[in-house]
Order: structure tokens, then sequence, then C-alpha cells
């Protein structure tokens, strides 16, 4: 597995741990500085929407340009060379497309969770005005 890979793979793991963290009931004291943690990291994070595209054209091209082993001509050392191509293929791709929502979501999450606070900072203050 290529160093891209492995790095947009990590990228994906952080980005659902963070998202479970904010999600998970329970963790009020915790979630206050992952917050503030998560709103730094939302803009560094952005550069996997980029880095996801060119991966997808790395697919893409590879696909393209693969030997194709549809005929009879194949010896099955190349048919399962072929078939192990096509799985990497469908598993990348997979990963991408897992990294992108989990930025999508934890993007949504955070933003969520900040209007909630907010929301709770007005009604307390509208019950010690009353």
């Amino acid at each position: 597995m290529a160093l891209e890979w492995v790095v947009l793979g990590y990228a994906a793991g952080a980005e659902a741990i963070m998202l479970l963290l904010l999600t998970v009931p329970g963790l009020n004291p915790l979630r206050k500085g992952l917050i503030s943690v998560t709103r730094n990291l939302l803009k560094p994070f952005l550069s996997i929407v980029p880095f996801c595209l060119f991966l997808l054209m790395d697919i893409y091209w590879k696909y393209e340009t693969r030997p194709s082993c549809e005929s009879e001509s194949c010896s099955p050392s190349e048919y399962l060379r072929h078939q192990k191509s096509i799985m990497k293929s469908q598993r990348n791709a997979l990963l991408i497309a897992c990294a992108l929502v989990f930025y999508w979501l934890l993007y949504s999450v955070t933003g969520l969770v900040v209007k909630v606070e907010q929301l709770n900072k007005r009604v307390e203050k509208m019950k010690d005005s009353d």
C-alpha cells in the first residue's frame, strides 16, 4: 500500500474519532476543548478534498491503462493479478468516499455543536434576566 493511501487512512480515522467524541453523550467537559481543536483542524483537513480528487484521478488512470485480461489467452496468474488490481481500486475508492464523507460530517457536526452551545448560552442569559 502506497504512502498516500496510508495518509488518507489515518486522516479518515482521525476524522472518525473526532466525530465520535463530538457526538457521544456524556462527554461535555471534553467536548468544549475538542470543539476548539476541531475548529482549528477543519481548515488543514480541507486539504483532504483535493488530495482525494488526485487519488481518484490516479485510480481512473490506472483503470484506463491496466492490461485487460478478458480473452482466453490469460494465464491464471495474470487473471489473478487483474482481479487483485480491480479489488484494490474498489477498496481505495471506498477509502476516498469515507474520507470525504467523514470530513463533511465533521464540518457539519462541529457547526451544529457550536450553534447548540450558543443557543444554550442565550437560554441561560434569558433565565438569568427573568
